[in-house]
């Protein structure tokens, strides 16, 4: 990876596919949805444990008292983002559930400018109100389907709001911190909140089939580990808005593995509503002027 031969779009057409096979792993799974993703998180801590312990922990030093409280609340947000977006995978579709939580750079900006008033511009306005019309339209589709296809929609919705929580309140030590570092803190902070969740709940740790167990550690190794790593890594090469683009083929990527392993077909309301939402993230997160330069040029040269 450290070769800059390799193109940096192949890693993040690889990173998409790797994210899009995250709910279609849930929904192979057989246990609760807190138990799910207590154990992604868990597998995913003790995979990234030796490097820490290595190279990484001298960091934590630097860590303030407001930074560590900043990031419990990230890792309880990030915890409670699984609960509720593996939950609504038991209601709605993988195309309706995975479009709705792409919201996330709408609900970004929504909460940078309740919190530190950012101002709004038209292009802003504009894809708001196209990704607001695209999820009315597939939550009407999904509530002629049945009640409770739109009350996943609306789990999905919530654990959106939720992911951007997490981001809002980690962005801020994530800057002072190497991505291992971060990821492991918050990642164990999240495997904590899941494991008391659990137990609360009454739910079940164990025993399952090995099958589930699978599906655990591919949920860990395939979407957290491999996906996520190789955005990061492309960043080095292509800007953010190319990142949070190709991210935007996640649903698309979701909907055709759901097709194929669960049989799962898109009424037209869904495929209509689905374009139109990723149309009007496209618009807000698309920089005009930076993608001209970014065309003209090798993106190994960037």
């Amino acid at each position: 990876m450290g070769n800059r031969t390799i193109h940096p779009y192949l890693p993040i057409a690889i990173g998409v596919i790797a994210v899009s096979m995250s709910a279609i792993f849930v929904k192979l799974a057989n246990a609760d949805a807190g138990v799910i993703a207590f154990y992604r998180m868990l597998f995913s801590v003790l995979i990234m444990a030796p490097i820490f312990f290595w190279k990484y922990t001298k960091e934590l030093r630097i860590l303030t008292k407001r930074d560590w409280t900043f990031s419990f609340i990230a890792g309880i947000f990030l915890a409670f983002h699984f609960i509720l977006w593996f939950e609504s995978l038991n209601y709605t579709s993988v195309a309706s559930s995975t479009v709705l939580v792409t919201l996330q750079p709408l609900f970004a900006f929504a909460g940078t400018y309740f919190f530190f008033k950012e101002r709004l511009s038209v292009k802003t306005i504009l894809s708001g109100l196209i990704a607001i019309g695209g999820c009315i339209l597939i939550s009407w589709g999904d509530l002629r389907i049945s009640g409770s296809a739109l009350y996943g929609d609306m789990l999905a919705l919530s654990a959106c709001g939720l992911v951007t929580a997490y981001l809002l309140f980690g962005q801020d030590v994530r800057k002072r911190l190497s991505l291992v570092t971060y990821t492991f803190v918050v990642y164990g902070v999240s495997t904590i909140t899941l494991f008391f969740y659990i137990v609360v709940k009454g739910e079940s740790f164990g025993p399952y089939p090995a099958n589930d167990w699978l599906w655990f550690l591919l949920l860990a190794i395939v979407p957290n580990l491999l996906g996520h790593t190789l955005f990061n890594w492309s960043l080095k090469y292509v800007s953010t808005n190319i990142i949070s683009i190709a991210i935007l083929f996640e649903p698309i990527g979701a909907a055709i593995l759901a097709f194929y392993v669960f049989n799962e077909y898109l009424s037209a309301t869904q495929i209509l509503g689905g374009f139109i939402v990723i149309a009007g993230i496209t618009l807000f997160v698309m920089d005009f002027k930076r993608f001209n330069k970014l065309f003209r040029k090798n993106p190994l040269d960037l």
